[in-house]
């Protein structure tokens, strides 16, 4: 009769004590606040490219960008621009036009605070570029001429140039109002592919930037100001 009173008092004991831990753990869950997350697509421009259009008077550009939140870290992103540079250099004078699409991912690496939405991220684009090329007036070595130099017109142009790239992003947005972002990034190039005229060289690619002799890399970096459409929201 003592044994079974033990047994009975045991099992009542662990009864009491499951219990009293499976309460605990319901009460836990019921204090833990989950904050939904947004999910959708930010759209916006490139400042430096709008504003370098007024103060350069041989500079013309704009740039769409865009993100689209596909899990909690990690963005698709895109950008879809227009250029029409003109540049001289010792001996060239040259004019480039054309248009250029990137698109890629983001991986943001900040974590944020209950239901902030800001980034610090790395990425990676696929570049792709349409242009002409224009060489306005070239420079030639004239003995007679009283400076030695001589500039000459040539106005020649050369149509459906191309060229591809790869580029490795990293950069931050913050919201600075309700759906507002600041962002800031840099961007280092490497050229896959450069259809070149004959007897010249792409100087300057639309979206890739400036390029370099015997050197397949460059760098870029923009500015923007973007707003964010909200389309669902998620726990996950």
């Amino acid at each position: 009769m003592k044994h079974i009173s033990k047994s009975i008092f045991s099992i009542i004991l662990i009864i009491s004590v499951s219990l009293t831990a499976l309460s605990q753990d319901k009460k836990q869950k019921s204090d833990t606040i989950q904050i939904p997350q947004r999910y959708g697509l930010r759209l916006g421009l490139d400042l430096h490219r709008i504003t370098k259009s007024f103060y350069d008077k041989n500079y013309r550009g704009l740039e769409i960008v865009g993100d689209y939140r596909l899990t909690k870290k990690i963005y698709v992103a895109c950008e879809l621009g227009n250029e029409e540079k003109t540049k001289q250099d010792d001996q060239l004078n040259y004019s480039t036009k054309g248009t250029y699409f990137k698109v890629g991912f983001d991986f943001n690496a900040y974590e944020n605070w209950l239901d902030m939405e800001n980034m610090i991220y790395i990425g990676l684009r696929a570049g792709f570029s349409s242009f002409s090329q224009t060489l306005n007036t070239y420079n030639i070595y004239e003995p007679k001429s009283f400076y030695g130099i001589s500039t000459l017109d040539s106005g020649q142009k050369w149509n459906g140039l191309s060229a591809s790239w790869i580029e490795v992003v990293s950069g931050l947005k913050a919201e600075v109002f309700n759906n507002v972002y600041i962002g800031f990034s840099v961007r280092l190039n490497y050229l896959l592919s450069n259809k070149e005229p004959e007897g010249f060289a792409n100087l300057h690619i639309p979206g890739f930037n400036k390029t370099y002799e015997n050197s397949k890399f460059g760098a870029g970096f923009n500015y923007t100001i973007s707003y964010f459409i909200p389309l669902y929201k998620s726990r996950k």
